[in-house]
């Protein structure tokens, strides 16, 4: 059975923007109220800043190896430092007293202490020598026993060690590995796993909000002051609103982590645009998403059947999230991935990806953009017709054809 469709003259009263202003306003105030929408920012929230902290610390640098050298040695103390930066250790040397040797060693003010390096390299440590600072030791002795017999030859052991330093083979790859930035890879899978969620999450809600309304029969009453267009966009600007409002607060959280804790002081990622082009291909990726998934959910009046219009165009959306965050963060100029982040409805999960990879030029971005956005009006009339022509029908799944035919 299907409810009359009320007459046209009944919303002569109420202006278009008015009463998608009233719907919106509407979904926004409720939403806001709601305890699912609450504790899932604060999750999402929380998550990305301990995500960061931990980040922090597995990634974070390490302090420097405290080195002693005494008096008798203390000039070899630059020498030293070279050559374990050169091998990738950082170390910090200080002048120990040949009589504090022992104190500090056992205070773990040093962890070893370098006593002699003229004829022998005496080294005293607490118990073992480090890993890390093994082969530094081997390395720095044979530089002494080099320089010794330089001297004994009648040469220079500066210009000798100076040679020695520069000397590097010169290493041809047939097929060289990129460089990668760890700081882009990491906002590349954040921007595709939180675009994902959150549009996937928040087109949902449209859908089950209009299976609400019909279940309930507010509809009824709602259409009896308002046309389904006014409606259907007024739901959608309320329901997106809310939406941005939490992925903007996430975004936030994981910028403000990052730059607190200087994680990406090394990369080269541009954060404030990524996280900027994150927010507007939210809201392109919703608009589209959110117009088609409200119009399906128009054809049925059962929250148990909602996955089965709206199955083909989630999968739709799987689809260039897999491919994004298994294939662009190791392969950001691959040919599938670049071709489909210009097509409408894939754009949002893989454009904002590339530009974190720093691998889409601005005129890419905006072509993708562009190409979107043209949509649009297409999809709002479509969904229009659709959920006109079905928003008021009861009973089983309407048929796409019979909704356009009503509408």
């Amino acid at each position: 059975m299907s409810a009359p469709t009320p007459h046209p003259s009944a919303t002569r009263d109420l202006g278009t923007a008015a009463a998608i202003r009233l719907v919106a306003g509407r979904e926004i105030s409720t939403r806001l109220r709601s305890k699912a929408f609450v504790w899932t920012t604060v999750l999402f929230v929380g998550a990305v800043v301990l995500g960061g902290v931990l980040l922090n610390l597995i990634g974070g640098k390490s302090d420097p190896t405290p080195v002693g050298f005494t008096p008798d040695a203390a000039a070899s103390a630059p020498a030293f430092e070279a050559t374990a930066a050169g091998m990738g250790v950082d170390v910090e040397t200080h002048e120990v007293a040949a009589d504090a040797v022992e104190q500090g060693l056992r205070d773990g003010d040093v962890d070893l202490v370098v006593t002699s390096t003229e004829g022998t390299f005496d080294v005293h440590v607490e118990s073992s020598v480090g890993e890390s600072m093994r082969p530094v030791l081997a390395a720095f002795a044979q530089q002494l026993a080099l320089a010794s017999a330089v001297t004994e030859l009648g040469g220079d052991p500066g210009d000798v060690a100076g040679q020695v330093a520069q000397a590097a083979p010169q290493v041809t790859a047939l097929d060289p590995e990129p460089a990668r930035d760890g700081g882009q890879i990491v906002a590349g899978y954040l921007a595709g796993i939180l675009l994902f969620i959150a549009l996937m999450t928040a087109g949902q809600l449209v859908a089950q909000g209009v299976v609400e309304e019909k279940t309930s029969r507010v509809v009824e009453l709602l259409l009896a002051t308002l046309r389904p267009a006014q409606l259907m966009a007024g739901k959608v600007l309320g329901i997106g609103a809310i939406g941005l409002l939490q992925v903007g607060l996430v975004v936030a959280a994981g910028a403000g982590t990052a730059s607190a804790l200087g994680l990406l002081d090394s990369s080269s990622l541009d954060l404030g645009s990524t996280a900027l082009w994150a927010l507007v291909w939210f809201v392109v990726g919703f608009g589209m998403y959110a117009l088609v998934l409200g119009a399906l959910g128009a054809l049925v009046s059962r929250q148990e059947d909602i996955g089965s219009v709206i199955g083909p165009v989630t999968t739709l959306m799987i689809v260039p999230y897999v491919l994004g965050i298994s294939v662009l963060p190791w392969d950001p100029t691959n040919s599938l991935a670049t071709w489909l982040s210009y097509v409408p409805f894939c754009s949002p999960m893989l454009m904002p990806i590339r530009i974190a990879l720093g691998a889409a030029e601005l005129w890419e971005v905006l072509l993708a953009l562009g190409l979107s956005v043209a949509l649009v009006p297409a999809l709002v009339w479509l969904a229009g017709r659709i959920y006109s022509g079905a928003v008021l029908h009861s009973g089983g799944r309407m048929k796409l054809k019979d909704a356009l035919a009503r509408a």
